[in-house]
């Protein structure tokens, strides 16, 4: 592995920096880890759970089981970071991905779902902060929001990708499609570590290079990095927004083809093509939302995302006619991903480079809490009511407060 360089962009590439190579290889692990290993589901959870003969509420632990995986993956991460590396982390960490979702296609039973898909979840963790945290390693503040935009919305194509092919293999293996399904994508996970291990650079002294963007100078009296309490304050500030936004996204995202098809009474396919969208659409809000961070501040970049995403919640939770329906999808898929992208240059901005990776682990697992809980209480609250539009209410108020949270930050240092 270690053979496998890239070519020096110093001698090769004078006029561009090696940095958008580490956020396009990032893109594509994204895709991988969250897109495939976690956005997936919702397009497979139908005939996955017709088959299984999952309920509702057991639809909505299997997905809480992805994340409890992802949550015990972030405790670790700053650790195995310190001590291998981000790159052979990420490596190692989607060739999980992978394997276990191979496995998922084998399964027979809740039980069986749920355990190899809780360990779906920690390789999706393991791979998912170092990869977001190469960002303060690679970028200078003014351009961590935008480099971070085009990680996330790997995404955004990954949806798009499940949309258009799970629909066709559904149709072509009918009931067991969704088993042909997961192995596929999980084929696909294996070949992209491949691409992250032989692309990949913890940070740019491996190559002789400093961080791309304008250099800053610290203000004289300020500490190069942050004091621990001022830390621990802002990190628990963004932990608190970040939890929303882990709660109320993800009852979206898992539910919202199993509401179009079970309640809305559309067919896999048509529901698939919807999903597409959400992922197309989803491919402008990282970059849209990173550049708007980087040039107003993370503060107003946070409260126009949760605008947009409370509306969006708001529009199917009170089960209004199928045009407002079909806006609801536009606009949770055009600010579907900006909040992780945002994030990720907050973090970098409030603690600095050297305290990046493992700070943006601290918000990633409290972001974790609010992913276990969402799907598991949306599932629950739909077992009960015999619909989502209670669950998509309670995320419409979730968001609504992240927007009043992150009205209240204050620039960084």
């Amino acid at each position: 592995m270690a053979s496998l360089r890239p070519l020096d962009p110093r001698t090769t590439l004078p006029s561009f920096h090696y940095a958008w190579v580490v956020a396009a290889v990032g893109l594509f692990a994204i895709f991988a880890c969250l897109g495939i290993g976690r956005f997936s589901l919702g397009m497979l959870l139908p005939s996955m759970g017709a088959e299984l003969g999952l309920t509702y509420s057991q639809m909505g632990f299997v997905s809480t089981g992805n994340f409890v995986g992802y949550l015990l993956a972030v405790l670790a991460c700053g650790t195995l970071v310190r001590r291998l590396g981000a790159r052979i982390v990420i490596f190692l960490a989607l060739v999980t991905v992978g394997v276990t979702l191979i496995a998922v296609s084998r399964a027979n039973g809740f039980v069986a779902a749920l355990t190899l898909y809780l360990l779906t979840g920690v390789g999706s963790g393991a791979a998912n902060v170092p990869t977001m945290g190469l960002v303060s390693q690679w970028f200078t503040r003014r351009l961590r929001g935008r480099a971070a935009g085009v990680m996330v919305i790997g995404s955004g194509f990954a949806i798009m990708l499940s949309g258009l092919l799970i629909p066709g293999i559904n149709a072509r293996w009918g009931t067991s499609g969704w088993r042909y399904s997961w192995a596929i994508l999980g084929a696909i996970v294996l070949v992209i570590a491949l691409v992250c291990a032989a692309l990949l650079r913890n940070a740019p002294a491996e190559l002789g290079l400093s961080p791309c963007g304008p250099q800053e100078t610290p203000k004289p009296g300020l500490p190069a990095t942050p004091p621990a309490a001022y830390r621990r304050r802002v990190l628990a500030h963004l932990g608190a927004i970040y939890f929303l936004f882990g709660f109320t996204y993800v009852i979206y995202a898992t539910f919202i083809v199993t509401t179009l098809v079970k309640e809305r009474g559309l067919s896999e396919d048509v529901a698939g093509r919807f999903w597409f969208w959400v992922g197309l659409l989803s491919l402008f809000s990282g970059p849209v939302f990173g550049m708007l961070s980087d040039r107003f501040g993370r503060r107003l970049g946070l409260v126009a995302v949760f605008g947009v995403h409370t509306l969006s919640y708001l529009l199917v939770g009170l089960q209004l006619p199928a045009p407002l329906l079909y806006l609801s999808i536009a606009l949770f898929g055009f600010a579907a991903w900006s909040v992780p992208g945002i994030m990720a240059a907050a973090v970098g901005d409030y603690v600095g480079p050297f305290h990046a990776v493992s700070g943006f682990g601290t918000v990633t697992f409290i972001f974790g809490l609010g992913q276990v809980t969402g799907p598991a209480l949306a599932g629950v609250l739909a077992q009960a009511s015999g619909n989502f539009a209670t669950s998509y209410l309670m995320a419409a108020g979730m968001a609504a407060t992240a927007m009043l949270l992150s009205l209240a930050l204050k620039p960084p240092r």
